[in-house]
């Protein structure tokens, strides 16, 4: 268990100082703003949508370790999916980091996200994994305010 902690570790320090998809959408339909005011995590989500799929996914701003990670790793997950795929992934995301689901035994695959599978033990990181996922629905509704983990 502890090689398996230390590789997911190892995942989320390697997204956190290369994140991919980290740039500005010049052709984004849509976009959000996230903050945390509890750590001052602060994210900008772009979409490039093709009809109902995702064309192109990326983000900007800054944030610890754990939420620059996965914003990262967001951005590969949900690039090519359809809006039903991504809302699904972000539900099944949340209950694993919330605790409310363990990482395994559903059919909805979380593949590299099943990192953020430890953050339920920390209730305070919880909203850093979340922060990304709830900016990019905001996005997909086309909210207007700023998105808040306080919200």
């Amino acid at each position: 268990m502890a090689d398996l902690r230390d590789l997911y570790q190892e995942v989320i320090l390697e997204h956190s100082r290369a994140p991919r998809n980290y740039r500005e959408v010049k052709t984004a339909d849509h976009k959000a703003e996230g903050y945390n005011p509890l750590c001052g995590d602060r994210f900008i989500v772009y979409l490039e949508m093709d009809g109902d799929v995702i064309r192109d996914i990326a983000f900007q701003g800054s944030g610890c370790a754990i939420s620059k990670a996965s914003a990262s790793m967001m951005t590969q997950s949900l690039k090519g999916k359809t809006r039903s795929e991504a809302e699904k992934l972000f539900e099944r995301f949340h209950e694993v980091v919330t605790g409310r689901a363990r990482a395994n035994g559903d059919p909805v695959e979380l593949g590299k996200l099943a990192v953020f599978s430890g953050v339920s033990e920390f209730p305070t990181r919880v909203k850093c994994a979340i922060l990304a996922w709830h900016t990019f629905e905001a996005a997909l509704e086309d909210k207007q305010e700023p998105v808040s983990t306080e919200d």
